[in-house]
């Protein structure tokens, strides 16, 4: 295996290997390559830091005591790194340009009678199938018999409220539950019976409460601190590809303008 030097310090492949376990990736190799790249980029900052004759006081930081070696980092990237106040102005173009971001979740409040059976079941499910559909006829022709029929039949906990599971919003349930929730106007029955992996439903819709949009006063905070996040870990990442270029690095490419920093 190749070894890796930045300006001629070597990395050993024993800190590589402990490194590994800080990069959860799909393969052992991608792994390697992440802690590789990891432990290039901490020894081009603290190479540009001992260079610039730096010194740091750690810190604690979410209850942990930084290293001698990070507190020099946070050093000189806080030397280093200038990068502008997100104003009223851009919080506001951003709020205008993502108003689905800030919007909060439609809430519904369905109903249901459940079947229970298991999709690997096939003789459980098709009989499940056929119990709901002959309900659901029934039902169509007598809606207001869904409480009691539900409290008599439902196999869900939820029969004790005649089928009522609350408000819930989208992906609280299965796909396929939303899929025809999100289509139901309150009041209604939904025409077909609803199959799920844990069984076939009868579903109903009784109430429905639309969405509003967050007024911007309300997350303007949260804007700035995001758009100021995104604003400093690219500047850190031009910063690093600045003295990656002006380095010699050995057995390793590292790709430009990437950094753990900016993931």
């Amino acid at each position: 295996m190749q070894t890796i030097t930045i300006n001629d310090v070597a990395i050993p492949h024993a800190a590589i290997a402990r490194e590994v376990q800080n990069h959860a990736a799909a393969t052992p190799q991608v792994a390697w390559d992440e802690a590789t790249r990891a432990l290039v980029i901490r020894e081009l900052l603290l190479q540009q830091a001992w260079a610039l004759d730096l010194t740091a006081e750690p810190r604690l930081q979410d209850g942990a005591r930084e290293t001698e070696e990070e507190a020099l980092i946070r050093t000189l990237l806080e030397r280093e790194i200038r990068t502008p106040n997100a104003d009223e102005t851009v919080c506001r173009r951003y709020y205008d340009g993502h108003l689905a971001r800030f919007r909060s979740p439609d809430l519904y409040e369905p109903a249901h009678i459940l079947f229970k059976a298991r999709q690997d079941d096939a003789v459980a499910y098709d009989k499940a199938v056929d119990q709901a559909e002959g309900l659901l006829a029934e039902l169509m022709k007598h809606p207001g018999r869904f409480d009691s029929l539900a409290r008599s039949l439902s196999d869900c906990p939820s029969a004790t409220e005649g089928g009522r599971l609350g408000q819930i919003v989208r992906g609280e349930t299965t796909s396929e539950f939303d899929t025809f929730l999100v289509t139901m106007e309150p009041g209604q029955i939904c025409p077909t019976v609803v199959r799920t992996p844990y069984g076939v439903h009868v579903l109903r819709l009784d109430r429905k409460v639309d969405g509003q949009t967050l007024p911007f006063e309300a997350v303007r905070d949260r804007i700035a601190a995001y758009l100021e996040e995104r604003t400093w870990r690219r500047a850190v990442a031009q910063y690093i590809a600045l003295i990656a270029g002006q380095a010699q690095i050995d057995g390793f490419d590292l790709p430009a303008a990437t950094s753990p920093l900016v993931q």
